[in-house]
């Protein structure tokens, strides 16, 4: 039998909750019995029913004395759910495969162990690189109290995202545009920065894909001066906005994007600016797991210099725009290319008439 062969089918299962089961993570499970599959399941919307319970169901008593592979380790306490370890157990299963352990201190561990005391056959390792990879989201919230972030950016063959006057409609060509609401399905929030939202009046809502349901839009603008007569804001009912201020932000603002439907957060202020590390920590309170942010390039040079940027998404388009143009990243600096964040390719591909480059940090 082999294992690898039955978690990547778990894994790519999980993969259909992300961006919709936060703040859970999106777990596969399938159950295997006498080498065919009799059931499959992955978290649904929300965080439950959880990947085990749903592949059981489907299973039935085909369950007992059958092999189950599950991409993160089964939970162990008592939830909104009963654990997930203790419905295997009860199931009859003979042996579990999981991919890895689970970085939730009210797990790291205890249900491979509950596993293992009933008498259960515990493999684990399977396929945890790409294990790691999807659950990184829900790890980063777990341990470093912070969602999982990716910074895309769209830029010119010189790494200008408009010129000088802003224009930037559209630098990238449509397959690439689409390939971008694919990448915010798959995200819990998108996030830009108030001169974004701005400029570009974006609705920041996936389109043209299908999906039945809508990433949380975040707006980081410290005085809450974004036009109240805007796609965001005629936009609340179909997708959730939250916009993060600080105290400086004149009541009327408030009450009148409360009116409008939109969730008010207030941050810390560091610097002059909404403080990034206040900002992750209350998203991760919210429950966000792995937000993707859109720029523009004050916000993404302030992101990088918190550290908090763990993956890199470029799409490169073959226009010049030249020296005058606005720069996709802010000013970072740094007097040394040594001080300098540092990202390791990952990924190299050609869509439509753009380059897409994907790049993963390097931890120094």
């Amino acid at each position: 039998m082999s294992h690898e062969r039955f978690m990547a089918h778990a894994l790519a299962l999980g993969r259909r909750g992300l961006g919709r089961v936060w703040p859970n993570p999106a777990v596969g499970c399938v159950i295997v019995q006498d080498g065919r599959i009799v059931g499959r399941g992955f978290t649904r919307p929300g965080g439950r029913p959880h990947a085990e319970t749903m592949a059981l169901a489907q299973a039935g008593d085909a369950a007992r004395g059958a092999t189950v592979y599950v991409t993160l380790e089964p939970c162990s306490h008592h939830g909104h759910t009963p654990p997930c370890a203790q419905a295997l157990i009860d199931a009859g299963v003979a042996h579990v495969v999981g991919a890895i352990q689970d970085s939730d201190p009210r797990v790291n561990g205890a249900g491979f162990d509950m596993l293992h005391s009933a008498g259960i056959k515990v493999t684990t390792g399977v396929c945890a690189e790409m294990a790691t990879e999807d659950h990184a989201g829900f790890f980063a919230k777990t341990t470093l109290g912070r969602p999982f972030l990716t910074l895309k950016l769209a830029n010119s063959f010189d790494g200008r995202i408009a010129t000088a006057s802003g224009d930037s409609q559209w630098i990238t060509g449509p397959q690439a545009r689409r390939l971008v609401h694919g990448m915010r399905a798959n995200h819990d929030a998108v996030l830009v920065g108030a001169g974004t939202a701005r400029a570009d009046d974006p609705m920041l809502t996936v389109r043209g894909m299908g999906v039945s349901h809508q990433p949380v839009r975040i707006i980081m603008s410290r005085k809450l001066d974004l036009p109240t007569d805007s796609a965001l804001a005629n936009s609340t009912q179909d997708a959730p906005l939250w916009l993060c201020h600080s105290d400086e932000a004149p009541v009327d603002r408030i009450y009148a994007w409360q009116d409008r439907g939109a969730t008010l957060i207030e941050c810390a202020v560091e610097n002059g600016r909404i403080a990034i590390f206040d900002l992750m920590k209350k998203m991760a309170e919210r429950g966000l797991t792995r937000i993707f942010c859109e720029g523009g390039g004050t916000l993404a040079a302030s992101l990088l210099l918190a550290d908090v940027v763990d993956h890199l998404v470029g799409f490169q388009s073959g226009v010049v725009i030249g020296a005058e143009g606005q720069p996709a990243i802010g000013a970072l600096g740094f007097g040394k290319l040594s001080e300098a964040p540092e990202y390791e390719l990952k990924s190299l591909q050609t869509v439509g008439g753009d380059i897409l480059h994907t790049w993963s940090k390097v931890h120094k």
